[in-house]
């Protein structure tokens, strides 16, 4: 019975450790996805004038070998809800949405070395107060990092496309050849505050798009940041009643994971 005992108390005492040891091998195994898990703001106000604001952005990136996958999609809804008098003096409360976008994109890359690709990459948008109300575009591109510093990165894309556009004034659908170029950059600031700045243009023979998003977050632990937010978005060929720019304030709440 001794025997036994001093053979398996050896085995006892070294599964926990062997246990150990492989829980942190996993743990230490690098996760292919990666990206801003959520990102989420809402806005309301009610008194004299009742307003919402709604935005939502989800971001994820997958990583397999040489190909890495991206998906980004954003919405943003906002209504307003305000007092008419009619004529015999009464009052009637209406809604009505001010607002109504959306957007996705998926890309993938095929990486030639360090920092640097081949990309393709489909985008759609639907934006019910746009001269143009839909927009799908497919380019393909070559992409380099231009500046990769210990805190300041610039990564870039460039290369032609194809863009379908529906004009809501005219009920017309166009279709061009277009050159695509986007434009990422990141500061880090300090160790929990990042500053970013996306620029997308999309530039045809009868309309140029271009999209500018900035934003500075502030981590409060490892998953979680609070975001202040600015895009931009401008047309160069919209109906005489409309902006040629539009402008987007948001402050989230954003989820990240690696």
């Amino acid at each position: 019975m001794s025997l036994r005992v001093s053979l398996i108390l050896p085995l006892l005492l070294l599964s926990p450790l062997a246990w150990a040891q492989d829980a942190s091998e996993l743990a230490a195994m690098t996760s292919p996805w990666s990206g801003s898990g959520g990102e989420l703001g809402f806005a309301s106000a009610h008194g004299n004038s009742t307003t919402e604001s709604f935005n939502g952005r989800l971001k994820l990136r997958y990583s397999d070998n040489d190909w890495v996958h991206s998906m980004d999609l954003f919405g943003l809804r906002s209504s307003a809800e305000y007092t008419t008098t009619n004529d015999d003096g009464s009052t009637d409360r209406s809604r009505q949405t001010t607002a109504n976008r959306y957007t996705a994109s998926a890309g993938s890359a095929l990486q030639l070395g360090e920092h640097r690709q081949l990309t393709a990459t489909v985008r759609h948008e639907r934006d019910d107060f746009a001269t143009y109300d839909r927009q799908s575009s497919f380019g393909l591109g070559y992409g380099t990092r231009l500046i990769d510093g210990e805190r300041l990165v610039l990564d870039t894309q460039i290369g032609p496309g194809v863009r379908r556009s529906h004009n809501v004034d005219t009920d017309e659908d166009r279709t061009g050849l277009i050159g695509r170029g986007v434009f990422d950059l990141k500061f880090a600031m300090t160790e929990n505050t990042e500053l970013v700045n996306n620029l997308l243009i999309e530039s045809g023979s009868y309309n140029t798009f271009a999209q500018n998003d900035f934003g500075v977050s502030v981590n409060m632990n490892k998953h979680f940041a609070l975001k202040a937010g600015w895009q931009a978005r401008h047309n160069s060929d919209v109906a005489e009643d409309k902006r040629k720019t539009d402008t987007l304030t948001t402050m989230n709440v954003v989820y990240s994971f690696k």
